[in-house]
């Protein structure tokens, strides 16, 4: 529950000491990690039946055999609603890659699309058309995953 901003100062202090500034890892890394990814896949996680562990290990699985096999596909539309929701939020970030990233070969799309904007004037047609281009990974990845975001988003607020 703590915003973005606060945590910036110590991640890029982080990223400085393993130097990583102006590398794709500095932008990638830390969306990989949420709290509110494993506050979500706890409760989704939480909410599987037992019956369905107890009996993997009557059938002589193991801890991570029964997780491969029983908890992550119980688990798959929570994954793919944090998947989609993740790369959403990584996608139209803009000012973690501009802090990280001071390479012009190195700009993320949202970073390019500001650059447009001159001291003097903006050609809008140019920026307009990028904006475009911009939403079009989204409106697809949102397409082909809607059922499971669907599934996910109502699996979290569903008592058993």
């Amino acid at each position: 529950m703590i915003p973005t901003q606060v945590t910036m100062i110590p991640l890029f202090v982080i990223m400085n000491n393993l130097g990583l500034i102006n590398t794709y890892p500095s932008v990638i890394l830390p969306s990989l990690f949420r709290a509110f990814a494993v506050f979500m896949l706890v409760q989704q996680m939480r909410g599987i039946p037992n019956d369905y562990i107890e009996a993997a290990e009557l059938d002589g699985a193991g801890l991570f055999r029964i997780y491969r096999t029983v908890v992550l596909p119980l688990s798959g539309s929570a994954i793919a609603t944090l998947t989609i929701t993740t790369f959403m939020e990584s996608w139209n970030d803009y000012l973690w890659p501009l802090l990280m990233l001071n390479d012009k070969n190195k700009m993320t799309l949202t970073l390019a699309l500001n650059s447009l904007n001159g001291q003097y004037g903006t050609e809008y047609n140019i920026l307009m058309a990028g904006s475009l281009l911009s939403m079009i990974p989204i409106v697809v990845i949102y397409a082909l995953a809607q059922k499971y975001f669907k599934e996910g988003l109502m699996a979290g607020g569903v008592k058993g």
